[in-house]
């Protein structure tokens, strides 16, 4: 992903993997310890899985595992700490992993079927809100057989768990290092994945070293990894320029893109390629606000939003409009939103909203996080108020807030009308659906829907064809839209710059966006 364009052909990848096996050498030739340098805005709101429904997974990915993964290429759930896992039943309710043999976690404590099943009873113990304790709405209870054998019983047939348990929430801690009762705050990691957290300065730097004790699927071409945390990109741009990190990942804004793509003269050490993202943006509305509660009003703000305008102005083809919460390239994409609203409209807006008796402009506050999505949020935001005042139908007030404060005051329903992202879980169009209903949305807003929730997506989880259930998830995203409680705005592309001599790009990212850091590699200069 390092190289502009598509990939390579085997070829050239073959050569890639060579290369990507052999350390640097010194003048005297022997061989350098790799370490790599990372650069991003997306800063771990947490360390604690139990906790982490955000971009937090991206560190935990690195230094935890699960049960499942996805081994670089592959688009399925396959094992990493588990030798196997299989459903054993034909209705889909009972889901048996056996873990590998000889597991550790860092503290140097027995990494067992007790541990698995501690790990994964906590989530559902401390139902942290806004939590990825929603995700595991089919669990009914894990029953352990030996050390070795770990079987999740559901309540009923659900298609989407394997995919679940590839998630970094779904991350395996130690049981003498992680409270039931509580979240671990003392900015310390206890894991077994590829990597070990040697430090962590919250805002500043994660510093990773290889976990000697590691088993399971990752191949790790560097021996060491240090993550620095930006609050803006045009920092985190100009250390890339002055050598000071080797890659972004997260964090650049349309203008820098297109400035790396351009400029070649300029940074012709640079390198930047374009993948596809399901990473989506949208904005939700707090139904217990006076102004925002009114389906007059959302339905007059989805008639007035110009998301080409929008994806133009601020995105410079960055990034698409969005017409549905299903993103393109997922199954069950539809344009609904658009088949509903057509084009932006002024006068249709006005109908809508003196139908329901409003003639006066309607005063609202949107509210964004600075420092999760990168620095065109704000421009974003911008472009919405003025496209929202220029029709004389809203007068808009923008606020904005660090994300783990901004985080705190959604979950509380503290904003009427706010900007989220979601980055894909695992890509599969229930991922785009079920996650923003129910009690325990990740809007920290309950949002209660029988028909999708107690209908269609069950009708969908009895089925493995995941393209065998479109028309549901079409009918799903038609409520959605007469709701419009949340309202979709773009899906983005994924950028990574690099210096021109770092490797392993193409196959860094696994299927939830997220960055597998062992793939990187500088490569050898002979």
């Amino acid at each position: 992903m390092f190289y502009r364009a598509s990939l390579q052909a085997a070829a050239a990848l073959a050569s890639l993997s060579l290369l990507a096996g052999c350390g640097l050498l010194s003048d005297s030739g022997s061989e350098v310890e790799q370490k790599i340098v990372v650069g991003t805005t997306s800063e771990p709101s947490t360390l604690d899985p139990a906790a982490a429904w955000d971009n937090s997974w991206e560190l935990m990915r690195n230094v935890f595992q699960t049960l499942m993964s996805y081994p670089s290429g592959s688009t399925k759930p396959e094992p990493d700490a588990a030798e196997w896992c299989k459903f054993t039943d034909t209705t889909s309710t009972s889901y048996r992993c056996k873990l590998r043999a000889g597991l550790k976690f860092s503290n140097g404590d027995k990494l067992d079927a007790e541990a698995v099943k501690y790990s994964i009873d906590r989530i559902t113990a401390l139902k942290v809100k806004g939590g990825p304790v929603g995700m595991l709405g089919s669990l009914d209870r894990i029953e352990t057989k030996g050390d070795d054998i770990v079987v999740f019983h559901l309540t009923k047939p659900d298609a989407t768990f394997p995919f679940i348990l590839t998630t970094p929430a779904m991350s395996l801690v130690a049981p003498s290092a992680y409270s039931e009762h509580k979240l671990r705050s003392d900015g310390k990691i206890t894991g077994s994945g590829p990597y070990l957290l040697d430090s962590y300065k919250p805002g500043k730097s994660a510093e990773l070293v290889k976990n000697p004790d590691y088993k399971g699927y990752a191949n790790r071409k560097n021996d060491a990894v240090t993550i620095r945390y930006f609050k803006d990109s045009a920092p985190v741009v100009a250390a890339l320029r002055k050598n000071e990190i080797d890659a972004i990942y997260r964090g650049l804004t349309a203008e820098e893109v297109v400035s790396l793509e351009e400029n070649k003269d300029k940074d012709s050490n640079l390198q930047i390629v374009e993948t596809v993202g399901a990473d989506i943006r949208f904005l939700v509305f707090n139904p217990k606000d006076p102004a925002a509660g009114n389906v007059a009003v959302r339905r007059a703000i989805a008639q007035l939003v110009d998301r080409d305008a929008l994806v133009a102005k601020v995105y410079q083809g960055t990034a698409e409009p969005l017409y549905s919460m299903v993103p393109k390239g997922i199954a069950g994409h539809t344009t609904s939103f658009f088949d509903a609203y057509g084009d932006p409209d002024q006068g249709k807006a006005k109908q809508i909203l003196n139908k329901a008796g409003i003639t006066k402009p309607v005063e609202l506050t949107l509210w964004f996080t600075t420092d999760r999505y990168g620095s065109s949020t704000a421009p974003e935001f911008d472009e919405l108020k003025r496209q929202l005042e220029s029709s004389g139908l809203f007068r808009i007030t923008l606020k904005s807030k660090p994300w783990k404060t901004f985080q705190e005051g959604f979950t509380k329903g503290e904003y009427p009308v706010f900007g989220r992202g979601w980055f894909p879980d695992f890509p599969d169009p229930d991922n785009f659906i079920a996650p923003f209903l129910g009690k325990d949305s990740i809007t920290g807003m309950p949002y209660m829907k029988n028909e999708i929730t107690k209908d269609l997506l069950p009708q969908t989880r009895k089925e493995s064809d995941r393209g065998a259930v479109s028309k549901q998830f079409e009918r799903a995203q038609q409520i959605l839209v007469d709701d419009v409680r949340i309202l979709p705005l773009w899906q983005g592309k994924l950028y990574v710059a690099s210096g021109e001599d770092i490797g392993g790009g193409e196959r860094a990212l696994d299927p939830q966006t997220v960055m597998q850091m062992w793939e990187l590699y500088r490569k050898a200069s002979w």
